[in-house]
């Protein structure tokens, strides 16, 4: 089973980039930000939890965050794979990933950051912003905390997989196309 943990700042280009992993391996997408987006959408009281975090640019708390994803990997039956987009953000969710994957046999393969200058994702964000209507990408003070939020808690969880030999840097400037052959590449060579 490969199983990818895709990481980067917020703007890094991990939704698009899980779209192409998605298609090249077959690999199921388990985005944290979208579960979180569909309670909040349903108005779910996990969801409304969550949102209360999410619009102040906080991280949701582990236990929320871990069970909610545990809850949607067991809804897939013989997967070739997952990609864990945003989770894990902290060293207790990676711990807390590592032994649920161990009762399922399997571990995580590799970890892919996604690696992007502060200006760029900014900038990325903005447009974002304007396409998607994402109302937490539009405040430029929003954005400066998830990213602030990102680098002090979110970025350490880094030193984890390295610490196993499976943490992969990848260049996240270029074209689309371009970051995405640094994956396929990073990954084929296994």
């Amino acid at each position: 089973m490969l199983n990818i943990v895709l990481f980067g700042p917020p703007g890094a280009g991990k939704g698009t980039q899980s779209e192409r992993l998605i298609e090249q391996y077959g690999l199921v997408h388990l985005s944290t930000g979208d579960v979180f987006r569909a309670n909040i959408k349903g108005e779910t009281e996990l969801g409304q939890l969550a949102k209360s975090y999410m619009d102040k640019g906080q991280l949701v708390p582990d236990e929320v965050t871990i069970n909610m994803l545990r809850s949607e990997v067991m809804k897939h039956e013989n997967p070739a794979g997952f990609i864990f987009d945003g989770f894990p953000r902290t060293h207790a969710q990676a711990t807390a990933l590592d032994a649920f994957l161990a009762t399922l046999n399997t571990e995580i393969t590799v970890m892919l950051a996604l690696e992007v200058q502060e200006d760029e994702l900014k900038e990325r964000l903005k447009k974002r912003a304007e396409v998607s209507g994402r109302a937490d990408d539009a405040d430029p003070a929003v954005i400066q905390n998830r990213i602030q939020v990102y680098n002090n808690e979110t970025a350490p969880v880094k030193s984890f997989y390295q610490e196993q030999n499976k943490f992969t840097a990848i260049d996240g400037i270029g074209t689309i196309d371009a970051i995405t052959e640094r994956l396929f590449s990073a990954i084929d060579s296994i």
